[in-house]
């Protein structure tokens, strides 16, 4: 099928929720092609997907081999691999004590860490969660409200009441939202869909210190910061700090649908029998892929990659912001996260890189967000940067015939 089949048959028969562009049909390492036969380095990743990149060789026989033996058989048994996965996650968090719950995605894992929140508060009268400006945790209606964007809220009211949002790295603002409701705060390392924006280190070690004084819990969203998409496995090991319970999905399965909470020995046990559950959580399969994705992330040592790399697409992106300072402000974010800060939307960006064959994404308006797979090379780096130093010239010749 060409795009032009598959966009009518999907304006036809799917709500009419997404406005793709291409129709992406094969993807392998760090390229994607369309249905047309053209070929884009892809430094969106699936949004901090596929880590790994696209059909890693050991990812793809390791769920051969599962669908082969057992692929489901629900949580009423043990399967092997759940156990083996649990005990990675808890090993590489550094967390003592941890355990995990598996789901699908990440709007499930932070559903669940808020049900988590919520029974280990209910016998102190504890309920509010206090979440950040800009922030995003999903689309559920729990989590949408405890998104801090209006954007995501607009017509979906009456919202679940148990949430308050403050200012993001501003402890103050923090301080001043605890009431004797409050339970925690959940807090994203790095704020990828508010605008690729860094937590600053004194505010995540205030925040912990903060917490163990007012004896409420510290969250983190890992969802799109988790597995290594930072340089380190989780986010928050960027600041030397631990919370007590985390969200994963993305990048945990490189694709196949998978989300998890990993939490430390304060809420370990909170769940018993009957508290919480799901079908497909942590089915054979699943938890093949993500074991498969933590296998390939230390063999590759993708953590040195991923600094190594981000280091080299910083600089290079550094360059082309010095050459195109009246209207490209600043480049932030951790690892193969990143963001280029423009004053001006950074839509015609990301639509004159994909005509030259870079995928990349706007976010917040004015960001364009920079999500390679953590295995890229650098001939990829060095090719990415030479496409958006193009890109960016046209688009200030433009302007200036403008």
């Amino acid at each position: 099928m060409k795009t032009a089949e598959i966009s009518d048959l999907q304006k036809e028969y799917l709500m009419p929720t997404y406005a793709p562009g291409i129709a992406l049909v094969k993807g392998l390492g760090s390229s994607v092609w369309d249905a047309e036969g053209n070929e884009y380095l892809d430094f969106v990743s699936g949004i901090a997907v596929t880590n790994i990149g696209h059909s890693h060789p050991a990812l793809v026989q390791a769920v051969q081999d599962q669908v082969e033996t057992l692929v489901h058989v629900s949580n009423l048994y043990y399967n092997e691999k759940q156990p083996q996965l649990a005990q990675a996650l808890a090993e590489h968090s550094g967390l003592p004590g941890a355990k995990c719950f598996f789901c699908n995605s990440g709007a499930e894992a932070n559903e669940g860490l808020i049900k988590l929140v919520r029974l280990w508060g209910s016998d102190q009268g504890k309920y509010e969660i206090i979440t950040m400006q800009q922030s995003f945790h999903g689309r559920t209606l729990a989590t949408l409200t405890a998104t801090g964007q209006e954007k995501v809220k607009t017509g979906f009211g009456p919202l679940p009441e148990g949430f308050v949002h403050a200012n993001f790295n501003d402890l103050q603002s923090i301080k001043e939202a605890i009431t004797p409701k409050t339970a925690a705060v959940l807090v994203e390392a790095l704020q990828g869909e508010g605008g690729v924006i860094p937590a600053d280190p004194e505010f995540m070690s205030g925040l912990r210190t903060l917490c163990d004084e007012q004896g409420i819990l510290l969250l983190c969203d890992e969802v799109q910061t988790g597995m290594g998409r930072t340089g380190k496995w989780f986010g928050f090991q960027n600041y030397g700090v631990q919370p007590d319970a985390f969200s994963l999905a993305k990048g945990l399965g490189n694709g196949f649908p998978i989300g998890a909470i990993v939490a430390g020995e304060t809420l370990a046990n909170t769940f018993q029998v009957g508290h919480h559950a799901t079908t497909f959580g942590g089915t054979p399969l699943a938890c093949a892929a993500a074991l498969a994705v933590i296998k390939v992330v230390e063999e590759e040592a993708l953590l040195e990659n991923t600094l190594q790399k981000g280091a080299c697409l910083v600089d290079g992106l550094c360059e082309i912001a010095v050459k195109h300072k009246s209207w490209i402000s600043e480049v932030r974010g951790l690892g193969l996260l990143l963001g280029l800060v423009l004053d001006v939307s950074a839509l015609p960006l990301q639509k004159k890189l994909q005509e030259k064959g870079l995928l990349a994404l706007a976010t917040a308006g004015n960001v364009l967000r920079l999500l390679p797979p953590l295995n890229v090379s650098q001939e990829e780096i060095d090719q990415a940067l030479a496409l958006i130093g193009e890109a960016c010239e046209e688009l200030e010749m433009k302007q200036v015939r403008a």
